[in-house]
């Protein structure tokens, strides 16, 4: 896997999004309560801190977990709640090192079809249904991973010309373009909360 992202917004960190599949992983991961650009400058920032070019799954499921939630507080902070996400990413490289021998393209490199591939991202720690569609939009829109009916699995997200998630982002316009769409969805949901209270 070698493509140009455009998802960090920050050329050395969407070079390792680009090509370490653990690396895209773990941005998506940790994208949740935080900006987009924030989340998936991640782990170029954690690479850095452990003094290598790329995340290895085998040393991050190994590392100490105090040592590794410290490592993520540092200032900056990688994520808004450091502790809980380090405790997130160790599960997930657990999890690849047991299921995947540490290889995160494993998960998607020999998927016979798109639901098959939604499955395996959903089995993987704190991919939940939504998280899952979103990668698999962007495996399939930026990455090249385009297993039969990989859009029909990525629901809405798979849509062509869609600037609904991180799958859609290709530099500052279409960053600019998912975020209105997120602040709109958010906006929509906070109305429809507000007409249920006062039925």
């Amino acid at each position: 896997m070698d493509v140009t992202l455009r998802i960090a917004q920050d050329p050395d960190a969407d070079a390792l999004l680009g090509r370490s599949p653990l690396a895209a992983l773990v941005g998506m991961l940790l994208d949740q309560q935080i900006p987009m650009e924030w989340a998936f400058k991640g782990p170029a920032t954690i690479a850095q801190r452990l003094g290598a070019d790329d995340l290895d799954a085998h040393e991050i499921a190994a590392y100490d977990p105090e040592a590794f939630a410290a490592l993520l507080s540092g200032k900056p902070a990688v994520h808004r709640y450091p502790g809980s996400m380090a405790q997130r990413i160790q599960q997930l490289c657990q999890y690849l090192v047991e299921h995947y021998d540490g290889d995160a393209e494993a998960v998607w490199r020999d998927a016979g079809s798109g639901r098959e591939l939604l499955k395996r991202l959903q089995e993987l720690p704190g991919f939940g249904k939504q998280k899952a569609q979103i990668f698999l939009a962007l495996l399939g829109k930026q990455l090249g991973v385009r297993p039969d009916g990989w859009q029909e699995a990525a629901g809405d997200y798979g849509q062509p010309g869609a600037f609904r998630s991180v799958a859609d982002i290709t530099g500052p316009e279409s960053l600019a373009k998912v975020r209105a769409h997120k602040q709109e969805m958010k906006a929509a949901a906070k109305a429809a909360k507000a007409a249920e209270r006062e039925k």
